[in-house]
């Protein structure tokens, strides 16, 4: 009777040891948390199964008498050895999968530097896309070999599962299609954060995009949202490069070669500027005669910018080719009406 109530101890005290470094050492491998409350949870009960079988052992080994604790034990080792190991094994390899899903992920290069922050953040969405759609695909194989080894009959769950999506999805159709069209929004790199979009007849940067809405701030700083089901057409006004275009009007009394040399100059003083130079991705351009307006000839000028800087390149050069043309004393018309009167009313006498 000693050496039983001995080897039981010792067996019941080594497992336990064994199995609480197991499940520390799997707490500490699982990125996220160091010390997480399921592992905990788990080692007690691997406690309470051992202290449990080691009972059962005693009363089974004595010859005790007592009948509940003989059938408990021998249904516990016959679930444990028919179901029950397999059932947590599979309970913890879907857990563990599920944790090491991101530390997996993160293994992906990122691009890093400013210059490519666009493409950073579109593999950090994809990745997040990505580590969603594997977690839920994990649980529900997980889900689905555990009840298979309990037991139930699983294809008749998945049957069932199956008519409650397609009602699912009939009344979320929108959502659904929303989801999918940002997808291949974020997929096809159509437009991103931070970018300066026209989707309809709004326009106004990106302020924040989902799989599900587009979120636009105008120039009033009126914030617009957009289901992406609804973004049938997009105009991206930022994406890799942006163009200035620049009309300017001159007086048609003017020499317009002198005109076209005076433009060219300014161009490439602008293009030189230090405080510029960065903004600009090509040399701009002067086309020439553009139309020949009511009352003054258009004059042309074309600028490559980086993304977003057409709007400040524009309104600098405006300002520069004001004062050019003022210094040359070249017009710039602008519309004035002339009143005329006639001439008096004369009244002879008969």
């Amino acid at each position: 009777m000693f050496w039983h109530l001995v080897l039981v101890l010792v067996l019941v005290g080594v497992l336990g040891r064994l199995g609480g470094r197991l499940f520390a050492a799997l707490a500490k491998a699982v990125p996220g948390e160091q010390d997480d409350a399921l592992f905990r949870l788990l080692g007690l009960l691997w406690w309470g199964f051992l202290a449990l079988a080691g009972l059962s052992y005693l009363v089974h080994a004595l010859g005790l008498p007592h009948e509940p604790f003989r059938t408990w034990g021998e249904s516990l080792v016959r679930w444990a050895g028919a179901k029950g190991v397999a059932g947590l094994a599979v309970l913890a390899l879907t857990y563990l999968a599920y944790r090491l899903t991101p530390a997996l992920l993160g293994r992906l290069p990122t691009p890093e530097g400013e210059g490519l922050t666009r493409e950073a953040v579109r593999r950090k969405t994809l990745r997040a896309v990505a580590e969603s759609a594997l977690k839920v695909v994990i649980l529900v194989l997980g889900g689905l070999f555990f009840l298979s080894n309990l037991g139930l009959n699983v294809t008749a769950l998945l049957a069932g599962a199956g008519v409650a999506g397609l009602a699912v999805s009939f009344a979320a159709q929108n959502l659904i299609r929303d989801f999918i069209n940002g997808f291949f929004i974020l997929l096809e790199d159509q437009y991103g954060v931070g970018d300066i979009v026209q989707i309809g007849n709004v326009g106004g940067q990106v302020e924040r995009f989902t799989l599900r809405i587009t979120v636009l701030r105008d120039l009033e700083g009126r914030v617009h949202f957009f289901p992406n089901s609804e973004v049938r057409q997009v105009t991206v006004l930022t994406q890799e490069w942006s163009r200035a275009v620049v009309d300017v009007g001159v007086a048609y009394k003017e020499d317009i070669d002198r005109v076209l040399r005076v433009f060219q100059d300014e161009v490439e003083r602008f293009h030189q500027d230090p405080e510029w130079q960065e903004r600009f991705t090509s040399p701009p351009e002067v086309l020439g005669v553009q139309a020949l307006g009511d009352s003054s000839v258009v004059i042309r000028v074309l600028f490559n910018t980086k993304p977003a800087q057409q709007w400040a390149v524009a309104r600098e050069f405006r300002r520069r080719i004001k004062k050019r043309l003022d210094q040359e004393g070249i017009e710039i018309p602008y519309p004035h009406q002339k009143l005329y009167f006639g001439e008096p009313l004369r009244l002879e006498r008969v």
